[in-house]
């Protein structure tokens, strides 16, 4: 009687884990649904790097304006933004947290003339063409 309760129990241990084969075909079924997923989720990580862009230039701009409107001339430079660059009426820094680099590691392009100004991005392309982001 002992005898056959022993060899039930074997036999029901063995049957308790997952083949080798199962396995593999659990990680093959999940590698082929990330290989799918994966274009689709590059799409959104661009589009999420132009809005952070658009957004990064709408803060620098009105950083900008204020400084305009305190120093009565816009910034020589962005780095005027973040240091006195000499005058009473600074009263700056109008980035506290500095000057962010684009979502692409590039620093954003500033151009100034005595009544206005631009500020760009070149882009996730790095080139100045229709790519570019501009306030």
């Amino acid at each position: 009687m002992k005898g056959k309760k022993m060899k039930k129990k074997a036999i029901h241990c063995a049957k308790a884990g997952f083949t080798l084969i199962e396995i593999l075909l659990v990680v093959i079924i999940i590698g082929i649904l990330v290989g799918a997923a994966m274009p689709k989720l590059s799409g959104h990580t661009r589009r999420a790097e132009i809005a952070r862009a658009k957004q990064d230039i709408k803060n620098i701009g009105l950083a900008i304006s204020i400084y305009e409107l305190h120093m009565g001339e816009y910034p020589p430079s962005l780095n005027a933004l973040i240091t006195n660059p000499g005058g009473d009426k600074w009263s700056g820094p109008y980035m506290e947290s500095g000057i962010p680099t684009d979502p692409w590691g590039r620093e954003y392009i500033y151009e100034r003339s005595d009544s206005s100004y631009t500020l760009k991005s070149l882009g996730p392309d790095g080139q100045d063409n229709e790519s570019a982001i501009t306030n």
